[in-house]
């Protein structure tokens, strides 16, 4: 039981870490780049709190692989191996885009885990006690702006109703149970995800009701849990993992 319990922590260490590193990777592209200082410092300051959290995940999956490190995790897996959801790889676009999208995935991040608090496996618990803190700070963050924003002026309704009509459809991956899922769930490791998803559709019904915003109706995107990903996490891939691919095991 203690082998199935441990391959069923290394595959939600893998979920978490790699939807902590694809996000932290794609908001890190903001650095220099965005509309005002302060939105700069703290775009960077998430994807720093979300590489951090990475290390943790990794670093816990690598220690229940097969002689693997967390750096090999993160830059040495082709795109099939990636267990990410699939809204955490979708483009920057626009700054309501990243927005809409840290916010779509912060109502979730946040409570998962402040439930994974209570895992019946230390080692996630432990993880979940030193990320929960940052993920509460990074969802009221994105809270307060995705409804000033959408209840602001014309234009700026207009982009976050634009974002979220893209950006809503993957979300909902991040609250539909899989066959994992649910072992995960059955064995104390991870909480239900169908009560998560109800938790979620009712956040998300009062905040997107203050922003003004109406989330549309469309069938759920996924496959990123199980290695089915966009073309987008390509163009991730080849960017972050370019030097240990061509420089197998360089080192400074």
């Amino acid at each position: 039981m203690a082998g199935t319990n441990d391959s069923l922590v290394r595959e939600l260490a893998l979920r978490m870490g790699d939807n902590a590193l694809i996000l932290g990777q794609r908001v890190s592209a903001w650095c220099g780049h965005a509309p005002i200082l302060e939105e700069d410092i703290a775009l960077a300051n998430t994807a720093l709190d979300l590489i951090g959290q990475t290390k943790l995940w990794l670093g816990l999956a690598a220690d229940l692989g097969a002689g693997e490190t967390a750096d090999a995790l993160a830059f040495r897996r082709d795109a099939r191996g990636f267990r990410n959801a699939l809204l955490v790889e979708q483009p920057n676009g626009d700054y309501g885009q990243t927005l809409m999208r840290q916010f779509l995935f912060d109502a979730w991040h946040f409570p998962m885990l402040t439930a994974l608090k209570a895992s019946a496996d230390k080692r996630v618990a432990e993880i979940a006690e030193k990320s929960a803190k940052e993920a509460a700070y990074h969802l009221e963050r994105s809270e307060d702006l995705v409804v000033r924003l959408g209840d602001g002026s014309n234009e700026s309704h207009g982009k976050m109703q634009a974002a979220l009509d893209l950006l809503y459809p993957f979300a909902g991956e991040l609250t539909t149970p899989d066959e994992t899922d649910n072992a995960l769930a059955a064995a104390a490791i991870a909480p239900d995800l169908a009560e998560l998803s109800g938790q979620y559709k009712d956040y998300m019904a009062r905040t997107l009701a203050q922003a003004t915003l109406a989330a549309p109706e469309a069938a759920t995107r996924k496959g990123g849990k199980t290695g089915m990903h966009s073309e987008e996490l390509g163009y991730i891939l080849s960017d972050m993992q370019w030097l240990q691919r061509a420089y197998p095991g360089a080192t400074w």
